[in-house]
């Protein structure tokens, strides 16, 4: 059982880490904040954002303060199941090698996977990085492999549209958060990022991040302590569960889009893994907050990036996914009733 000293001792980390990234990265708080969530409630993250907006940085920085390996492999519609497993190559001598690949190359040091432009991988690759994903674990010359304290981070191409491959409904659900990096859009940080040279190179300013913060092996130890140690009322274990079955069936609950026919609009709503993850995220930011005890709003702050790319539209619907999904995330907050 993980001692409340313990837990106070984690949450100084966790706070110090969330810290020494911020002064790397400017403009991103709140995402900085949720891939901290993500990284104590044991969730992989899925990134959006506009091409050169710091995701890779973000990451780099994360891994950097957390301490352990980093791998990043770049999604190509010619990208095979096998290259993420195992590399080969023929030597100096003209003779076959085989090497272990990215998953495999850190062993159990792997603790930050980033998978760039994972749309543009074959669902082939997808289905392999899915299963790396649940289990950790990956099967290979005729052994199991495992990376028990792996976060895999991934992001997607959302400009070119040719040779990308979206991600099956079932995909997108193993990730706890799918999370929007926008460009900054105030005026003094865009001068930074535009005259300030500290931000023109990323090695130096990554040099600014204290490395090997946290001890990294205890991520899953301290994850379910987090979770044993923050509790829920009935009064709010009733909201979760209002806030499920509004996200199934938005139209009993008073919910309306205009221009929706909302008995057309759902496809599916939230999956029983996808509230797991909202309660779990939840309890890590009641934790971060000094709390041993869930309120509204902590399930509030993580249920956007928890439920956008979680309920799933009719066809008819779902070109217009981005916009409606953020409606229908900002109708649940806004209808049904919070204790």
């Amino acid at each position: 059982m993980i001692s409340e000293r313990q837990l106070q001792d984690w949450r100084d980390q966790a706070l110090k880490v969330e810290a020494e990234v911020g002064r790397a990265i400017i403009g991103q708080p709140a995402t900085v904040r949720l891939i901290n969530i993500a990284l104590f409630a044991r969730g992989h993250v899925l990134l959006e954002g506009d091409v050169g907006v710091g995701k890779t940085t973000v990451l780099r920085a994360f891994s950097r303060a957390i301490g352990g390996d980093f791998e990043r492999v770049e999604g190509t519609v010619d990208l095979m199941p096998g290259d993420l497993v195992y590399h080969t190559y023929v030597d100096a001598e003209g003779k076959p090698r085989i090497e272990p690949g990215p998953l495999l190359r850190h062993g159990e040091r792997l603790v930050t996977f980033f998978f760039n432009e994972i749309n543009r991988a074959r669902p082939q690759v997808q289905s392999l990085l899915l299963r790396a994903m649940a289990e950790r674990t990956v099967s290979a010359f005729n052994r199991e492999y495992s990376f028990p304290h792996m976060t895999v981070f991934a992001d997607r191409n959302k400009i070119e549209r040719e040779e990308t491959f979206e991600l099956a409904s079932a995909a997108r659900d193993r990730f706890m958060f799918e999370l929007r990096m926008a460009t900054p859009s105030e005026p003094e940080i865009r001068r930074a990022l535009a005259f300030n040279p500290d931000y023109h190179d990323t090695d130096r300013l990554l040099e600014k991040v204290t490395p090997g913060l946290l001890p990294w092996q205890e991520l899953n130890v301290i994850g379910a302590g987090i979770q044993q140690s923050v509790r829920a009322s009935e009064t709010l274990e009733r909201y979760v569960l209002e806030l499920w079955q509004a996200s199934r069936d938005p139209a009993a609950y008073g919910i309306a889009i205009d221009g929706v026919d909302m008995s057309r609009l759902i496809l599916a709503g939230a999956s029983p893994r996808g509230i797991s993850a909202l309660v779990r995220a939840a309890r890590v930011v009641a934790w971060l907050a000094g709390r041993d005890y869930l309120q509204p709003d902590d399930i509030q702050a993580v249920l956007p990036s928890t439920m956008v790319h979680r309920v799933f539209f009719t066809p008819v619907y779902e070109l217009r996914r981005a916009e409606l999904a953020d409606a229908l995330v900002a109708q649940l907050l806004q209808k049904v009733a919070a204790p």
